[in-house]
């Protein structure tokens, strides 16, 4: 993930396939276009396990620019043969019209090859970052220096895929620009896909954020439907998942989290406006997903009142933080938007988290928040009036939290093969 990135990644390291930047493997193949890679490397994201690695980093062989994380080393862009970055944007900076992380004190020099990795809309690496690089410089992109747009792809928690083994797809600015991009890629990525510039690198990745958000919308508002109509959603999504082709599973939630899904199909939104075109498909998904935390308080108010109790100075535990399970990141978590709608409405809050012993600092959000440390489970069992099961972690024992319990709200069928207690269990 953008400005994430830099810790190890097994699939790379294990068989030696990233760039020793002394040699410049993986460049040889246009010894014209490139210089050898006997300086610095530049690399902010997934390129920088590809291209040097941490433990490089350190031995004086290749240096990171970690734009998001200031404990690094820091080279300037002159002295970079590679320089591949990802800057996360907000709808705000979109405004600006000015990736953060591309200043114009960055100045580009002959041969080098400039990667944007960021999920951006189509035209940002063409009408925002070359104009920066060549007005600076002095130099032309697509012939003193090379230019392209090489989407990150990473799935965290996923064991199966990583840097390496996800195809890697890359568009230059120039046919040219293209082929030395997919020269340095190929060198440590099993499959390189190249398109036909980068708005198309840049598209690819939108519409890749699009379908899922698109998807996760109609199963979101299904459920509802379900709950009204006493139908189980899950069952009858694993049942149509049977049909060998024509169709994708995808499951409803709390809310959607990360980066990728929640945030970037606006960023195709916003640009669409200069064309006079509304994408309306994207809109409603966001509507639909962003009003999910809302659905949650309101079905734990219901389970409340089903025994009695009302919301206001009730105890509940929210159990998993993060977005997703067995990780431990925080972006964008649904969890922390019912948390902070709990709150507003007067119950008192704690969490667990196996992943998450506190809450780390994130964008626009309250300052008790960050106060905020996962309690032990089973205390915070038994305090709790409701329990609220937000991320389905492996490491819980959801047969044991359904036990131990009063009432449990589940937003993602963790509890979908407990037998006892199941009068306790109401879905969201």
């Amino acid at each position: 993930m953008p400005g994430e990135l830099g810790e190890p990644d097994p699939g790379i390291h294990d068989d030696r396939r990233w760039i020793d930047s002394r040699r410049g493997d993986g460049i040889d193949a246009l010894p014209e276009l490139v210089t050898d890679l006997s300086h610095h490397v530049v690399v902010d994201g997934p390129l920088l396990h590809v291209v040097a690695g941490p433990a490089r980093v350190h031995d004086g062989i290749g240096h990171a620019c970690l734009g998001h994380q200031p404990r690094q080393p820091r080279v300037g862009l002159a002295a970079a043969d590679v320089v591949d970055h990802p800057c996360p944007r907000s709808e705000r900076e979109l405004g600006h019209g000015r990736p953060r992380g591309v200043h114009a004190d960055g100045k580009a020099r002959p041969g080098q090859l400039v990667v944007l990795e960021s999920s951006t809309y189509p035209g940002t690496t063409e009408e925002v970052v070359k104009p920066i690089l060549e007005s600076v410089s002095g130099l032309r992109a697509g012939e003193d220096f090379f230019l392209a747009f090489s989407p990150e792809r990473e799935d965290p928690g996923n064991t199966s895929f990583n840097t390496a083994n996800i195809p890697k797809v890359v568009g230059g600015f120039t046919p040219r620009c293209t082929e030395v991009a997919s020269a340095l890629y190929a060198a440590a990525i099993t499959r390189v896909v190249q398109v036909r510039g980068t708005r198309e690198a840049e598209l690819t990745k939108l519409l890749e954020n699009i379908f899922r958000c698109v998807n996760i919308a109609l199963v979101n508002e299904l459920k509802l439907l379900c709950e009204r109509m006493g139908i189980d959603v899950f069952e009858v999504i694993s049942a149509a998942a049977t049909k060998p082709f024509g169709f994708m599973p995808f499951y409803p939630g709390p809310g959607l989290g990360g980066h990728c899904i929640p945030i970037d199909p606006f960023y195709l939104t916003w640009k669409a406006r200069e064309f006079e075109f509304q994408t309306r498909f994207i809109e409603l998904a966001g509507e639909i997903n962003t009003s999910m935390p809302y659905h949650v308080v309101q079905r734990t108010m219901d389970a409340l009142n089903s025994v009695g109790q009302t919301l206001k100075g009730t105890r509940i535990l929210v159990l998993g933080l993060a977005y997703k399970k067995n990780v431990d990141d925080l972006r964008e978590s649904p969890s922390i938007r019912i948390i902070e709608l709990l709150r507003e409405r007067g119950a008192q809050v704690e969490y667990h988290d196996p992943w998450c012993p506190r809450i780390t600092e994130m964008r626009h959000k309250p300052a008790y928040l960050l106060e905020m440390e996962s309690v032990d489970l089973q205390q915070g069992l038994a305090r709790a009036d409701a329990v609220i099961i937000v991320t389905d972690h492996d490491a819980v024992d959801y047969a044991d939290v359904v036990r131990d319990s009063r009432l449990v709200i589940d937003t993602r069928n963790a509890t979908r093969n407990v037998v006892s207690g199941r009068e306790k269990i109401w879905t969201a």
